[in-house]
């Protein structure tokens, strides 16, 4: 007889939440029993469109019905047209297609790692990082990251990366040495805290690098795709890196990702030298040509812009109103973060009881990454939800000092 309780048969690797969602809409969310929750999270910076969007829908339908996968021994015209698109619209001459950001960074890695290989200088493989990076989950971009709560259990870590404090261009000069290959940076740190990276330091890496002969690598799998405002955060500090990989918004909700980069950088990576099963596929490709019909359309980044300022203004006042709960406002666009008092999952939780989504991060901070296609009606409604946790939180902090 069955259990009445089944347990699940997925790995418990993740602390789900108590709710399920059925279906959703633009910035909104309907969990399995009918409730309505505002996303604010946006899939860890994934559903960068919202849901459900007219245009991601009617795409996957009519590629759906057409052809989905025939494997990188052909052509595919979709990936052609795609990867056209991201050149022509950043530093890139070329781009590889994975599907998670951190393969787009293995790829990454291994690019400027070859790059220094058939330039005669097989020694060079070390890559320098920055505390509270994050690079993905495989065994190289935990160690890229270096933090030990990902690195612990899996055995050695995997040689060749350097972590150096973030901001601290002497320590990066310091650190450079016979070996160095690459540098390897977040323009802004997402789950590191929404730490931002001031642009004087991001110049001073690329000088660093044209000096010493090095590759320039920027993480934007959560910074890019309009998040900041910008197609791509490094577009702010106007520093061109040789490589940078995508993931996160490029799909909209599909699992995909992209390595950019320039020619120059890319010379290594000949027929047969890497490749990938699903990157790049028919169904993929469709879907991020119809992510860069909408977020490449006139106006759309000029009005992330324009509603990250509002939100963040908004924030700032609901920080006047709960000095005891929030700290700092933190981000660029519409990648916020709340530097907090309290533990960001205990202010997930409260959101979550105000039916609104929010992403716990480092540094004692909470991530607001609500969909691009969000309106000020939206932010209004998700500023009202925020303050009505703060005021649950604040109620039950004084309950429990009294």
């Amino acid at each position: 007889m069955d259990s009445p309780h089944p347990t699940s048969a997925i790995v418990p690797t993740y602390a789900r939440a108590n709710v399920a969602f059925d279906h959703g809409e633009g910035c909104w969310l309907v969990s399995t029993d009918g409730e309505r929750y505002l996303d604010f999270g946006a899939g860890i910076a994934v559903t960068s469109v919202g849901h459900a969007h007219p245009h991601m829908v009617e795409t996957l339908n009519r590629q759906g019905a057409k052809l989905w996968h025939v494997s990188n021994l052909y052509q595919t015209p979709e990936g052609e047209r795609f990867a056209r698109r991201l050149a022509d619209a950043t530093f890139a001459d070329l781009v590889f297609f994975t599907n998670s950001g951190a393969e787009a960074n293995e790829a990454a890695i291994k690019m400027a790692r070859r790059r220094q290989w058939i330039d005669g200088h097989g020694e060079r493989y070390r890559v320098l990082t920055f505390e509270g990076a994050f690079h993905g989950r495989t065994l190289a971009t935990i160690a890229a990251g270096g933090q030990k709560k990902y690195l612990e259990g899996f055995g050695p870590k995997v040689e060749g990366f350097d972590q150096i404090p973030l901001g601290d261009l002497d320590a990066v000069e310091a650190a450079v040495g016979p070996e160095t290959a690459a540098i390897l940076i977040e323009p802004i740190q997402g789950e590191g805290g929404v730490r931002m990276v001031p642009p004087s330091f991001l110049r001073g890496l690329r000088e660093i690098c044209d000096l010493r002969g090095l590759l320039l690598i920027f993480d934007e799998v959560q910074t890019g795709i309009g998040r900041t405002g910008r197609f791509f955060a490094y577009e702010h500090s106007g520093v061109r890196p040789d490589i940078l990989t995508s993931a996160k918004g490029i799909g909209g909700g599909f699992p995909m990702s992209a390595c950019l980069a320039t020619a120059d950088a890319a010379r290594g990576l000949t027929a047969g030298v890497h490749g990938t099963t699903f990157g790049g596929n028919a169904l993929a490709m469709a879907i991020g040509n119809a992510t860069l019909d909408i977020v490449l359309a006139p106006g759309f980044l000029e009005r992330v812009a324009e509603l990250g300022l509002l939100f963040r203004q908004r924030l700032a006042e609901l920080k006047d109103r709960h000095p005891k709960l929030i700290e700092e406002i933190r981000g660029e666009g519409l990648m916020v973060g709340l530097k907090l008092t309290i533990p960001p999952g205990e202010f997930a939780e409260a959101a979550l009881g105000q039916k609104l989504l929010l992403i716990p991060a480092g540094d004692n901070v909470v991530r607001i990454l609500p969909p691009l296609v969000v309106t000020e009606a939206e932010i209004a409604e998700g500023v009202r939800r925020l303050d009505a946790a703060c005021a649950a939180l604040e109620q039950r902090l004084a309950v429990a000092v009294n």
